[in-house]
C-alpha cells in the first residue's frame, strides 16, 4: 500500500521497495494499491502482480477538516476493506505511516504488516501517528536514526533501520567547476514550506551582487495541489531582482540530466526531513549536497568531506555556505569523490534490499498465516 501516484523520492522509493521484494521471492503474488492512479503506474508493472486504485484513507494536514468530518462516514468502510485484503495476504506492507486505515486493520490481524516510516512529523500530528504505530503491532522500518527518535517505539517492538537505497548511475560526474562559470546549484523537490525554497531564495538575494552573478539556480519541483505557493515563489524571485539567475522548472520523472547538469545540490530544509533522498542521488552522481542540520540530513552528508551542512532557521548559513562555495572551488574539489564512495558504502540499492528482506523474513515468521 502506497498513499502516493506520482514520482517524487518517496514514489520512488517505493517503487524500489517493491522491485527489492520481487527479487526476494520471485514467485510471490504482490498486489499494490495505490490511492489513484499516475506515473507511478507503469515504473511499478514490472514488479507487480496486479495494482488496484482504490480509496484509502491518507491523512495529510490539508485534508484534516475533511477527515475529521465528512470523511468519519468513510472511515469504517476503509478500514474492513483494508482488514480483508490484510487477512487475504501472508504480508502487508504499508508504505509511510499516513495510510490510516491499514494501519488501524492490521491491529485486527495481528503479525504480518510492517509500517515503512518516512516521514518526521511534529506537535500533535507526530502524536498521532505514534498512536497508529503503536496500536497497529506492525513491525516497523524507519528510514533513518532520526525518524526512529522521532517516534521513540518501545524497546519490544520489532523494528528496523534502513537507509533508502538508490539506484544511482554506473559512473559519477567528474569535477568541472573552477569558478571560471556560474557555480551552477540545483533545487529539487516538492515546493512547500518544509522544503524551504522560499528560505534559499532570501538566502541568494542577500549575497553581493557580484556573488549573485557567480551562481545560477535550478528550482524544480511543484506544490502538491497548491498553485498559490508556486506563483508565490516566481513572484518573490521577481522582486528580489534574482530572474536572471533563478529558473523555476516542473517537475520530471527522470532527474538524470538535473544531477548531471548541477555543481551542487542543495537541501535547505526548515522542517525535519527523515533523510533525504535527493542528497542521496546526488552523492551517487558525485555532486555535493549542501544540506541544513535537521532530520535525518547530518546522517546523509559528511560536512567537509562530501558536502556541507549548515544551522537550519534562517537564509544567512545558507548564503555564508554558497558565498564560501563560490569563492574556493579549489577547497571542495574532492568533495564529489568522497561522496560517490560514501553512496556507494551506505546508500546503495543493494544494501537496502537486504535490509527489506530481513524485516520481511522476521515478519513472516512470527506471522500466524500460513
Amino acid at each position: 500500500m502506497h498513499q502516493g501516484y506520482e514520482l517524487y523520492g518517496s514514489d520512488r522509493c517505493f517503487i524500489e521497495t517493491v522491485r527489492a521484494m520481487r527479487a526476494a521471492h520471485p514467485r510471490a503474488e504482490i498486489d499494490v494499491v495505490l490511492p489513484q492512479a499516475g506515473p507511478i503506474v507503469a515504473a511499478l508493472e514490472p514488479y507487480a502482480s496486479r495494482i488496484v486504485v482504490e480509496p484509502l484513507w491518507i491523512l495529510r494536514r490539508k485534508n484534516l477538516p475533511r477527515l475529521a468530518t465528512l470523511g468519519m462516514m468513510a472511515l469504517p468502510g476503509a478500514v474492513l476493506r483494508a482488514l480483508r485484503r490484510i487477512r487475504a495476504s501472508d504480508l502487508a506492507y504499508i508504505n509511510t505511516s499516513v495510510v490510516a486505515d491499514y494501519l488501524l486493520a492490521a491491529r485486527l490481524s495481528s503479525g504480518r504488516s510492517i509500517v515503512h516510516v518516512h516521514e518526521i512529523a511534529e506537535g500533535a500530528v507526530l502524536a498521532v501517528l505514534r498512536g497508529l504505530i503503536r496500536w497497529s503491532g506492525a513491525s516497523v522500518v524507519f528510514n533513518s536514526r532520526a525518524t526512529e527518535r522521532a517516534f521513540a517505539l518501545p524497546p519490544r517492538r520489532l523494528t528496523r533501520v534502513v537507509y533508502n537505497g538508490i539506484a544511482g548511475p554506473a559512473e559519477p560526474n567528474p569535477p568541472t567547476y573552477d569558478g571560471t562559470r556560474p557555480l551552477r546549484v540545483l533545487m529539487l523537490g516538492r515546493i512547500s514550506r518544509i522544503k524551504g525554497q522560499d528560505v534559499l531564495i532570501e538566502a541568494l538575494a542577500s549575497l553581493p551582487k557580484a556573488t549573485r552573478r557567480r551562481i545560477e539556480l535550478r528550482i524544480v519541483g511543484n506544490a502538491f495541489e497548491d498553485a498559490a505557493r508556486e506563483r508565490a515563489l516566481a513572484t518573490r524571485i521577481a522582486e528580489t531582482g534574482l530572474s536572471d539567475q533563478v529558473s523555476l522548472q516542473p517537475f520530471v520523472a527522470d532527474p538524470a540530466a538535473l544531477y548531471r547538469w548541477a555543481d551542487v545540490v542543495t537541501m535547505p530544509s526548515q522542517r525535519p526531513e527523515s533523510l533525504g533522498r535527493v542528497a542521496i542521488e546526488a552523492m551517487s552522481y558525485g555532486v555535493p549536497p549542501l544540506v541544513t542540520a535537521i532530520g535525518g540530513l547530518p546522517e546523509v552528508v559528511d560536512d567537509g568531506r562530501t558536502g556541507w551542512i549548515v544551522a537550519p532557521g534562517g537564509p544567512q548559513p545558507l548564503a555564508d555556505a554558497l558565498a564560501r562555495i563560490v569563492a574556493e572551488p579549489e577547497g571542495w574539489r574532492d568533495f564529489g569523490r568522497a561522496a560517490r564512495a560514501r553512496y556507494e558504502a551506505h546508500f546503495s540499492e543493494r544494501a537496502a534490499a537486504d535490509g527489506i528482506a530481513t524485516m520481511m523474513e522476521a515478519t513472516l515468521s512470527r506471522s500466524a498465516a500460513p
